[in-house]
């Protein structure tokens, strides 16, 4: 476990790929969701996996390409891929995504996130904040979605994350995640230049 973990009393730091890697392993998770503009409330449940891509992984340049941005930028890429049902279906909803933080050079804790979904077939930028907490927040915004999600860890296999979407039709929706780990991958060797 990273020295830079989240404990009381700790004045230091994590940064991006740090949470990434201590993120890393099978997960699973219950989650609570509330429709604010229903007024309604659903429960649900996944299994997933979060996976460590070292820089250099086809996947992180081609995400990097599309958006034309230098892939030697990439601090490393995320693979979370897993399936979920909801209280009320109980069939598994399979689907996966890939993350690429890229820091802001003046400010190292905080950066663009390039987020596909299904294999690149789908993609976006958003940014991600590393706060003094070491919470990480995620956020992707343009005219149509503002998605905000927060995440940290409670202790080395418990995280905790919320979210948040707006829609411009007015569609809302908040949720809160408890992610228990199931199991850990070590992270590739080479995550940083």
């Amino acid at each position: 476990m990273s020295s830079k973990h989240p404990e009381k009393g700790s004045s230091l730091t994590m940064d991006i790929v740090e949470f990434f890697q201590l993120s890393s392993g099978k997960w699973f998770s219950q989650r609570s969701s509330h429709d604010l503009t229903l007024k309604q409330s659903e429960s649900g449940k996944s299994d997933f996996q979060v996976e460590l891509l070292p820089k250099t992984d086809p996947v992180v340049i081609k995400l990097c390409e599309q958006h034309k941005l230098d892939p030697t930028v990439a601090l490393c890429g995320v693979r979370v891929s897993g399936d979920g049902s909801t209280a009320w279906d109980k069939e598994k909803h399979p689907g996966s995504s890939v993350l690429v933080p890229i820091a802001d050079s003046s400010k190292p804790n905080e950066g663009k996130l390039l987020h596909a979904l299904n294999n690149a077939e789908t993609s976006v930028v958003g940014r991600y904040v590393v706060g003094n907490d070491d919470a990480v927040t995620l956020i992707i915004e343009n005219e149509t979605l503002y998605a905000e999600e927060r995440l940290w860890f409670a202790s080395e296999n418990l995280r905790l994350r919320t979210s948040l979407s707006k829609q411009a039709n007015g569609f809302s929706m908040a949720a809160f995640y408890t992610e228990i780990r199931k199991g850990v991958t070590a992270p590739p060797a080479e995550t940083k230049a």
